[in-house]
């Protein structure tokens, strides 16, 4: 669970490929205002990236992204933001490509060694992302989604004392409480410890939105898990 892929088949990439494409470029042919200025402003690009990917419009955001580093070569963030983009739609390997890129440029960047991790997760690859998520930590000891991933991957190599220890750190600095419950919560359940595991269960659903919510499509599919898992123990018991 450190990431939520959408994988697409041969024919729908193509088919964002070649949006992505037309986009560019007649965001290209926008590009002057006829003295030699850009016609839309570097902030006004990252914000209209950040809206696109948040309504699911990946093409668009990696698009607009892709205009910025025509622009900006050197910029690790709009690398490391793409990147993101491309994981979120299916595209790991060119995704793993910008998180490369975006460390070169930027070796201090925590949140490019946590999305490179988020990779490394998902491929299987777990040693080569607990290092990761160790760069992101050194770098950034406050980086919340980091600990939250490490005790996920630190779960998943069966290492269930050292995970708790990971999410407990995690809820100190009051973010994703919701999540972090749910995390431990399953950790507790494999682990066998079914009591703290309900409690954590039922505090995270208290938390996390309810079905009905447009506004967190992933917090609401964690929701529907959880509740598995709680049912699941609720009914052993």
């Amino acid at each position: 669970m450190n990431s939520h892929s959408f994988l697409a088949s041969g024919e729908q990439q193509n088919h964002r490929y070649n949006n992505v494409l037309k986009t560019t470029k007649t965001l290209q042919q926008r590009e002057n205002n006829g003295s030699g200025e850009y016609a839309f402003g570097d902030s006004y690009l990252r914000s209209c990236a950040l809206k696109s990917a948040q309504r699911g419009d990946y093409t668009e955001a990696i698009a607009l992204l892709s205009q910025l580093i025509n622009r900006h070569p050197q910029n690790a963030i709009d690398y490391n933001n793409r990147g993101l983009i491309y994981f979120q739609c299916g595209e790991s390997q060119k995704a793993f490509c910008d998180y490369n890129t975006a460390l070169q440029l930027n070796p201090k960047l925590a949140s490019a060694y946590n999305n490179r991790a988020n990779y490394y997760a998902a491929r299987g690859e777990l040693v080569a992302a607990i290092a990761d998520y160790d760069q992101a930590l050194d770098l950034n000891p406050s980086y919340v989604r980091a600990w939250l991933n490490r005790g996920i991957t630190l779960r998943d190599l069966g290492q269930y004392e050292e995970a708790i220890d990971n999410f407990e750190v995690a809820l100190l600095f009051g973010q994703l409480e919701g999540r972090i419950l749910a995390e431990r919560g399953r950790t507790y359940h494999l682990w066998g410890d079914w009591n703290c595991a309900i409690a954590d269960y039922r505090r995270a659903l208290l938390l996390l939105p309810s079905f009905d919510t447009t506004q967190d499509i992933p917090g609401s599919r964690l929701r529907l898990l959880v509740e598995n898992w709680f049912n699941e123990l609720t009914k052993i018991q």
